[in-house]
């Protein structure tokens, strides 16, 4: 067999295959899923009177489903309608995100649209953020994501991070330009931070579009199978992280441990 053109064909793009069976995400053994309703399968129902129901099925998450696929252990540190903000200023450490026993080798963050777009907070930028104190970090999207990846760090500090973009979709051209000015960040944080990785679906992913709705949402949010090609793609691109940086992830066993 050709292995190299197996792992590394020519002008390959993150989401041009999805991996059959188990792929390079693998190598992690825990993985923690930092979001919201996207990040926790959550459906949408409709009342007899037409109401709105939102529902977290976390077993539906593409998280979960990455999960059984690879073998791995997935944690939920997610729910419908979060924000970095309300992550980082109770969540996370009410749920006991931070503590020692949830520690992940990895962690994959989807933030940012009820931050930037629904509740209009400014984005910000690397200047936000005070490296030896992310409680000095000012109070914009940019500070509080930061202090999320910042305290994980100080809880496992050799886990990798993956940042996840928004796709396109059809926003108008206002919620465009937040949605590049939120991917412009998310890549800047992965200059400034160590072993920090983005998964950009903005570039590489589908056009969230009417025809895409019909396929995979149910009313507002997806429908089971939009949880597995989410998690499909994901699953991909963390796989194409891994096969074009392979230096990066030899050492991944240990993170946890005190072996080098």
């Amino acid at each position: 067999m050709d292995w190299q053109n197996l792992f590394f064909m020519e002008n390959e793009q993150p989401l041009d295959r999805f991996p059959e069976g188990i792929s390079n995400t693998a190598i992690f053994r825990t993985m923690a899923f930092v979001g919201d309703s996207l990040s926790s399968g959550e459906f949408e129902s409709r009342g007899a009177d037409n109401s709105k129901g939102y529902h977290d099925y976390f077993e539906y998450s593409w998280g979960q489903y990455i999960a059984r696929k690879n073998g791995l252990t997935a944690y939920n540190f997610s729910r419908g309608g979060m924000t970095a903000k309300e992550y980082m200023t109770s969540y996370a450490d009410a749920n006991r995100f931070f503590q020692p026993e949830k520690a992940a080798q990895a962690y994959v963050i989807a933030l940012g649209v009820n931050d930037i777009l629904n509740a209009g907070q400014s984005v910000g930028s690397i200047s936000d953020i005070d490296l030896e104190n992310y409680k000095n970090n000012k109070d914009t999207f940019a500070g509080y994501y930061a202090a999320i990846i910042q305290r994980y760090k100080k809880l496992q500090p050799r886990a990798k991070f993956f940042l996840i973009t928004m796709p396109k979709g059809e926003r108008g051209a206002k919620r465009n330009e937040l949605v590049l000015e939120h991917r412009a960040l998310l890549y800047a944080l992965a200059e400034f931070f160590e072993n920090t990785y983005v998964i950009d679906l903005y570039q590489y992913g589908p056009v969230y579009d009417e025809e895409f709705g019909r396929r995979f949402n149910l009313y507002g949010h997806m429908n089971p199978m939009g949880y597995i090609f989410t998690a499909n793609m994901v699953d991909a691109y963390i796989d194409y992280i891994i096969r074009k940086n392979p230096e990066d992830f030899y050492r991944v066993p240990y993170i946890g441990t005190e072996l080098e």
